[in-house]
This record gives C-alpha cells, structure tokens and sequence, in this order.
C-alpha cells in the first residue's frame, strides 16, 4: 500500500496536466461537432472548435508518456531528471520492440492470431508507460552511484543508469512477448463468457472496464462488447442506424450504464473528496477533481479523474468500479439507451439521441442525479471512516504544518543545525522531501537530537520508525533541504 500511494503522488504532476486538456476538448467538440461525428469542418467556429479539440488531445492521447517522465522522475531520489530520461529510454525500448510490426518478424505465427495482434496493437497505453516510469526510477536509485573502472569511467554514475535501464527493459520485453497476449486473450475469453448474462452482463462489463483501465487491458474487453470482434459491435451497430431488432442483443446495453456514471457520478464523487478535503488543501482539491469532473461531465474524459487516487486510494477505487456495475445494471434494466462515439459525456449523449436505436434519453436526468448522490455518499463515507488519501488529505496535509514558519529565513543556517540535529552527515542514508517536510532515512536513531534540530525554528519531529525522521518545516522547506544536499555531498 506504502509504494502504490508513492506511486500515486508521483502521478499527481502528469495527471495535474490533464484536466485543462479535457475542457478544451470539450469546448471544441460542443463548437464543431464534426470532429466527433465526422463530416466536413467548415466555418471560423467549427475550426476553432477542432483547433481547441485538437489541443486538448495533445496530452490526452499521449497520456503513458506523461506517466513516463511523471513516474520516472516523482519516484527517483532527489527528483532527479536522469530518472526521466532512463524512464523515457525504457518507454522507446519496450514500445518498439513490442510493435506488432516487429512482433510478427520475430514470431511470424502471432500474424494468423486475431487476438494476440490486438494485444500488441495496444501495447501503447499507460500501464506500459507507468512500468517505464518504474524501471527508469529503480534503475537510477539502485546504480546512481556506480563506479566503473577506468576504461569505462565515463559511463559511471549517472551516465550508466539509461544503459542500465536500456537492458533490463529488454529483459521485461521478452517477458511481455509471452505474456501480454496471454493476458488479452484470457479477458478476451472472459468478455464472450459474460455475454449471455444479459444486464448482469453489462454491470460485470462496465465494473471490469474501469478496474482494468490503469493496466490498458480494457481495451481487451473493449474489442468485445463495442466492436464486431466476435460479432456484437455494440457501437459501430449503434451509429450505423440499426435497432435491437437487426442484433440479438439490446442494442446500446454495453455503452448506455457509462452516462450516468461519468455526468452525474464522477461530478459526486468530486465533491466528496473537495468537502473531505483538509482545509488547506481544499483550493488545491477543487483545481484537480472539480475540473477533472468537468471533462467527465462535458466529453467522457475521466482518467484526470481516476488517476487522481486510484493509487493513493486503491480500495476506493475497486468502490468507484462496482459502482459503474451497479448503475449499469440498473440502466439497462430501466430501458435507457444511448450510445457514444467517443465516450458518454453530455456531448456524444446530445449527438446520439436521434438514432434509431436511443431510447428513453430523458432518463438521463433522474439516473445522474441518482447516481451524483450515491457516488458523493458513498464516496464521502469511505474517505472519512477509512481515513483515504485522497487529494487534498495526504499524510503531510496537517493543519500544524500550514502554519509552520522557520524563525530563520538564512536556510543555509536552518541546514546545517538540522544535520548536526540528526547526527551529522555521516548518519543521513538517505533524504527527501515532500511539499512541508523534509523525510530522512537514518543510519543510528540514537544520534538524532530533536532538541538541537527544533533549536533551528522548526515546528515538530516526526519519527515514523526507528530509522525514519520527517522534519517539518513549512512551505519553504524545498530551500532548506537543497542546502542539506549540498552539505551531503
């Protein structure tokens, strides 16, 4: 649990940039409809519409390589950039050789397997991107400090750690060959299992859809239900004008439980994490979820949402998931049928109910405000009776510490009398910081003098466990732990 919320605040950077992306696209599909339904783009408002689309795609549509470099960086020692890059060398490797281009060379029998080129086919996606992110970090934490000999001196320390991260994500590719379609087949095989469970069905569908959308795997189950991989093409049936009565299925059923889910419910779930929010942290939670609610409102666009704690709060986030079933259940149970080219936001809703097969679209209205209220009950009651970490209610987000002020703005001054404090160079194995806190790993805890670093201004010592030590100390504490490493060093 330690490492996933690790894991999770990591992706707060990439995922911070996400939320903006989706209004722009919402704003541009709602001025230029063409660009989602097809036709020409004429006029100054439609083009400035598929400008704002396309702006706002930039980052979405290349949302694994935001992991890469957030998760790269976020997770390496000191922040260093060097982690990034060895993420990014990791990304290029895997995806490349991954490629189904080359995947059918290399094993010419994979070309006659619908279902394994799928899998590669979807190699790009932001499991792959976060699994770069690790194996760049790791790499740049475990050989930063590599010592070559002097043939080779120039590749020591940093310099070997892209090398390094080259190879072991060679290694991982050759697992991945055998594993990943494996992995596509089996949900395949589960999706054609499920089928003829009717709207149970479709609640399992929908609840493993977004259980599985941070692995990228949902594209699996995806093909199956949306698409005529193996005869359904719930969608591309839906947009081609056909009605239930052309399909052995009711047509819509695989699409249509996502709306009320994604306008009224991730828009609840939002305000439960703002109002559960800690007080000084309340406007930074409103930037991140309240905007990221907008796009899933507008457009259908909720990985700024989902990412945003489905690591620092993974057990709320299989709650988010059954929620989806549920409703789905529900919806097609009560006849309501919508379809989506996109995803099912108000737009794709607005776009689709003159089809022939929509039914019952005004229902969207007491199905959101249903699921708006058990989305921000529910989630409300678990964030505060399991003490989520949600954004806006980390460990280091405590009242004492929005209020902490060092008595001595001379950081280098502050530095030096918290190493003394904690027992002087020779004692740090490690330090780090977080937004109020400084975070050291101790060799001997018995030399930590909290008397001598609290002699420094700062507000309170925190020890976690025998070798850990978080020193708080106030919103400038990024000035004093940058004089610490320089004293490290």
């Amino acid at each position: 649990m330690k490492h996933l919320q690790k894991l999770g605040k990591a992706l707060m950077l990439p995922v911070a940039c996400l939320p903006i992306c989706g209004i722009l696209m919402g704003i541009g599909y709602l001025m230029c409809p063409a660009t989602m339904q097809g036709g020409e783009i004429a006029g100054i408002i439609e083009r400035i519409g598929f400008f704002l689309v396309k702006a706002g795609g930039a980052l979405i549509d290349n949302l694994a390589i935001l992991f890469v470099i957030g998760v790269g960086v976020g997770l390496s020692e000191d922040n260093d950039g060097t982690g990034g890059l060895s993420a990014l060398v990791s990304w290029l490797m895997i995806t490349s050789l991954l490629n189904t281009s080359v995947i059918t060379t290399i094993i010419p029998s994979i070309a006659a397997n619908e279902d394994a080129v799928l899998a590669f086919d979807k190699i790009v996606n932001p499991f792959i991107g976060i699994l770069a992110g690790v194996i760049g970090a790791v790499c740049y934490n475990k050989f930063k400090g590599t010592k070559l000999p002097d043939w080779l001196s120039f590749f020591s320390g940093k310099r070997c750690v892209a090398i390094v991260s080259g190879v072991v994500s060679i290694i991982v590719s050759a697992i991945l060959m055998v594993v990943w379609p494996l992995l596509f087949s089996a949900l395949i095989a589960l999706g054609e299992a499920i089928i003829g469970l009717d709207a149970v069905g479709a609640g399992i569908y929908a609840f493993l859809n977004r259980l599985l959308i941070p692995t990228g795997l949902h594209h699996a189950l995806n093909n199956v239900f949306w698409f005529d991989t193996i005869g359904i093409g719930d969608l591309s049936h839906f947009w081609a004008g056909d009605t239930s009565a052309d399909v052995t299925w009711s047509l819509g059923m695989y699409m249509s439980g996502f709306f009320p889910c994604m306008m009224g419910g991730v828009p609840g779930a939002a305000l439960a994490m703002i109002h559960t929010a800690k007080s000084n942290k309340k406007k930074v939670a409103i930037g991140l979820v309240a905007s990221a609610a907008v796009c899933a409102f507008v457009c259908g666009v909720t990985e700024p949402f989902e990412f945003a704690f489905m690591f620092l709060a993974p057990g709320l986030y299989l709650i988010y998931a059954l929620l989806y079933g549920i409703f789905t259940v529900i919806t097609v149970l009560l006849g309501f049928r919508a379809g989506f080219s996109f995803s099912a936001g108000a737009t794709d809703l607005l776009f689709s109910a003159p089809l022939p097969a929509a039914q019952n679209t005004w229902m969207i209205l007491p199905l959101g405000i249903a699921a708006f209220i058990v989305f921000y009950v529910v989630f409300r009651f678990a964030i505060v009776k399991f003490d989520l970490k949600t954004p806006g209610r980390e460990d280091d987000d405590v009242e004492t510490e929005k209020a902490a002020v060092l008595a001595n703005d001379d950081f280098t001054q502050v530095a030096s009398i918290v190493l003394q404090g904690l027992g002087g160079k020779g004692n740090i194995a490690s330090l780090d910081n977080c937004i109020t806190r400084l975070r050291i790993e101790v060799k001997d805890y018995t030399q930590v003098d909290e008397k001598k670093i609290k002699s420094a201004g700062i507000s309170g010592v925190i020890r976690p466990s025998k070798t850990s030590v978080q020193v708080i100390v106030g919103t400038k504490v990024q000035f004093v732990a940058d004089e610490m490493k320089k004293m490290l060093k």
